[in-house]
């Protein structure tokens, strides 16, 4: 039987959004607008600056350029695509190659377009992610979905990590998300240039956001081809990162019992 937790006996803690609207566009795609009572559990403090999660209009964690990117028309996707090709054919160019012979007449679009899709996290909305994906269940003990596969890019060096990530949570007063809504949560922090801990980090303080759970924890597992291609060149070598808020964090006993199930290779 899951160990079940006790709610946190500290006084709700007030935090003031950055923007007001945040919790109105979130409650226009969910069913429940969650409640920031666990706020002072956890730090919202995002590369940019500080500031909630989840931002006013749905992007989490929003770099500079973002939004413009996100709102693109087809002729301003276009010319982003043919600037980048352009910028890889300098590339090209500087290795030695000759970027017009056959083989690599096309690489510089075909880059392009890919380097979009390995980075289009930073086009997706939690809110449209989610997509009324909240329900209220009769459920109270822990919730895992494991073994997620996920594919993002280093961005010190901009070449690829790939690992599982894992994810659990214990619902509070029945509060529940989409399993697949899981994984997708972590394909969106995953698409974008990282590093490890942060992707760890961002899922974990996404889910307390949405779900303000008793407790999330998220343990991220991967290799890095900066160095298993370059640098030290080791082959093999795994990275473990782990993010834990609420009762995972405070109460040994939950995070055994995430951590052991996560490790039980037969469930």
């Amino acid at each position: 039987m899951a160990h079940t937790p006790t709610s946190p006996s500290t006084p709700a803690a007030s935090l003031d959004l950055l923007h007001p609207t945040a919790k109105q566009a979130l409650l226009a795609h969910a069913l429940i607008s969650p409640s920031l009572s666990n706020a002072s559990n956890y730090k919202l403090d995002s590369p940019q600056g500080r500031g909630t999660p989840i931002d006013f209009d749905g992007l989490s964690f929003p770099s500079i350029g973002a939004r413009d990117r996100r709102e693109d028309t087809e002729e301003q996707r276009a010319a982003r695509i043919a600037k980048i090709s352009g910028a890889v054919r300098t590339i090209l160019e500087c290795i030695g190659e000759d970027p017009d012979r056959e083989g690599l007449l096309k690489t510089p679009e075909r880059y392009a377009k890919a380097l979009m899709f390995f980075s289009k996290g930073y086009e997706e909305s939690v809110t449209n992610l989610m997509n009324k994906a909240l329900f209220q269940e009769d459920h109270d003990e822990m919730v895992i979905v494991k073994n997620i596969d996920v594919f993002s890019l280093c961005e010190h060096h901009m070449v690829p990590f790939t690992g599982k990530i894992h994810i659990g949570y214990i619902p509070k007063n029945g509060k529940v998300v989409g399993l697949s809504k899981i994984a997708r949560l972590a394909e969106m922090f995953s698409r974008r240039l990282q590093v490890q801990e942060r992707l760890t980090k961002q899922v974990a303080m996404a889910l307390q956001e949405l779900l303000d759970p008793l407790g999330v924890a998220v343990v991220m597992e991967a290799s890095h081809f900066c160095m298993v291609m370059r640098g030290v060149q080791k082959p093999g070598s795994q990275t473990v990162t782990s993010s834990m808020f609420g009762c995972f964090r405070n109460q040994s006993k939950t995070r055994e019992e995430f951590l052991s199930l996560i490790r039980n290779s037969s469930i």
